[in-house]
């Protein structure tokens, strides 16, 4: 069995949802896994914004649009009846069940229960259309089995027995659906996996049933080894190990949420990325096995901020990085780069938020400065330090770019290079010419 997810522009219009179900039908029993139709949640978030500022009659325009939108849908994907009322009945209950909150009191809590509304419809429809189409599809209610820890960690065991019993419970189904992103929380409440969360899913429900190959459908033909939307001609990777899938994925390569790997490479199941649009095309398979010694892929990571910290009194003194880390894990600001000598560290980190009151401490230890506005260029593959020259080609394409900071031998999977947002699109242009073109 396998488990195949379809994002939300897959879902996002009658036609969409027709595409996906000619596609899933035929590949026999599978677990299928779907995000709420495309604008959904980003229209919900506004919804819980409205209710936030009790701005009531903005909550409900929002809503009235919305459910216009889901309507309009239904009458054109349904053919009967009956199927279009089943369809209404449980489109509008989400809708009336959004509305309950514009008369109490809003919070977090309140926020997650209607965040998990765009998932609950686009699987109760895509559910009904099946069977109105003779399929026997069976729905299986995430928020039974999709469970996270006191930690808001998922509960593996947990998912894997709950789950278990539901498939058992229906032997005869010929597909089975399941929403993405939503689950409870380890006191009952209903909670999601964060953005990205619907691969998560996938990648913790294959875990759990020990699948034969988990399937990311998007709107993209595999993860491509350099940013199409800035270098042109690039090709889709068609092999990719799970760390470097994890680089590419982390430093900007947004087909791919970066937990979403992780279930799978743990339990070792391969992870495929097609493209709904295009489904037989061949996509990029992420797997566990190290292909052929090559530089497979570039991406970029925009919004850097860069801190050098340069002190004297660092040379030999115990303890000086462990101040300087302490720092950053007080104001809960995670590190991407670090680069260090004998009289200074330099660090880059994606989030401002705490950027001051970071500086103001760094400067009892010596002296501050910060670049903003920069990007980190990440080139992935099979760098171990024994494979001679890939670095030197990386570094050889940007021999015209200035470059700030250097990140090697971190990992055996990505190189990184720190430059200005202003050379993001030469650097990367230029290492698709030296690194792609070439071969």
């Amino acid at each position: 069995m396998k488990v195949l997810k379809f994002g939300g522009t897959s879902v996002g219009s009658a036609q969409r949802i027709k595409d996906v179900a000619a596609l899933i039908v035929p590949r026999g029993k599978n677990i299928i896994v779907l995000s709420a139709m495309s604008g959904t949640t980003n229209s919900l978030v506004e919804i819980s914004d409205y209710l936030y500022k009790k701005n009531i009659e903005g909550a409900k325009e929002t809503i009235n649009n919305l459910e216009a939108k889901y309507r309009r849908t239904i009458d054109e994907l349904y053919s009967t009846e009956e199927a279009k009322a089943q369809a209404l009945h449980e489109v509008k209950a989400c809708f009336n069940y959004i509305r309950s909150f514009t008369k109490d009191i809003f919070t977090l809590f309140e926020e997650k229960e209607i965040l998990a509304q765009g998932e609950l419809m686009s699987t109760a429809m895509m559910t009904i259309y099946l069977k109105e189409q003779g399929v026997d599809a069976q729905l299986l209610p995430a928020l039974e089995f999709m469970r996270t820890d006191k930690n808001a960690e998922p509960d593996t065991q947990y998912i894997r027995s709950r789950l278990t019993t539901l498939l058992d419970k229906y032997p005869e189904a010929q597909l089975y659906i399941t929403q993405g992103y939503i689950c409870r929380n380890a006191y009952g409440e209903i909670d999601n996996l964060q953005r990205g969360g619907s691969d998560y899913t996938a990648s913790l429900i294959g875990a759990a049933i020990n699948a034969d190959e988990v399937e990311i459908w998007t709107d993209i033909d595999g993860m491509h080894n350099n940013d199409p939307r800035y270098v042109e001609g690039t090709e889709p990777v068609s092999h990719l190990h799970f760390e470097e899938a994890a680089e590419l994925a982390y430093f900007g390569a947004k087909i791919l949420h970066p937990t979403c790997v992780l279930p799978a490479k743990l339990n070792n199941i391969p992870v495929r990325l097609l493209n709904t649009m295009q489904p037989n095309a061949a996509g990029t398979l992420i797997y566990n096995t190290q292909g052929p010694k090559a530089i497979k892929a570039v991406a970029a990571k925009d919004n850097i901020t860069a801190i050098k910290i340069k002190s004297g009194r660092m040379l030999l003194a115990y303890g000086f990085l462990r101040k300087v880390f302490e720092i950053f894990e007080t104001h809960q600001t995670p590190i991407d780069m670090i680069a260090t000598s004998e009289v200074g560290v330099s660090v880059t980190i994606d989030n401002e938020r705490n950027l001051e009151a970071i500086v103001n401490d760094l400067k009892k230890f010596g002296t501050v400065t910060v670049d903003k506005d920069m990007v980190i260029i990440c080139v992935v593959g099979d760098l171990e330090w024994q494979n001679r020259g890939f670095e030197a080609k990386a570094l050889d394409a940007l021999r015209d770019v200035p470059v700030r900071m250097i990140s090697y031998g971190g990992s055996n999977y990505n190189i990184s290079f720190l430059i200005r947002k202003e050379d993001k699109v030469k650097a990367l242009n230029s290492l698709s010419d030296h690194l792609f073109k070439h071969k």
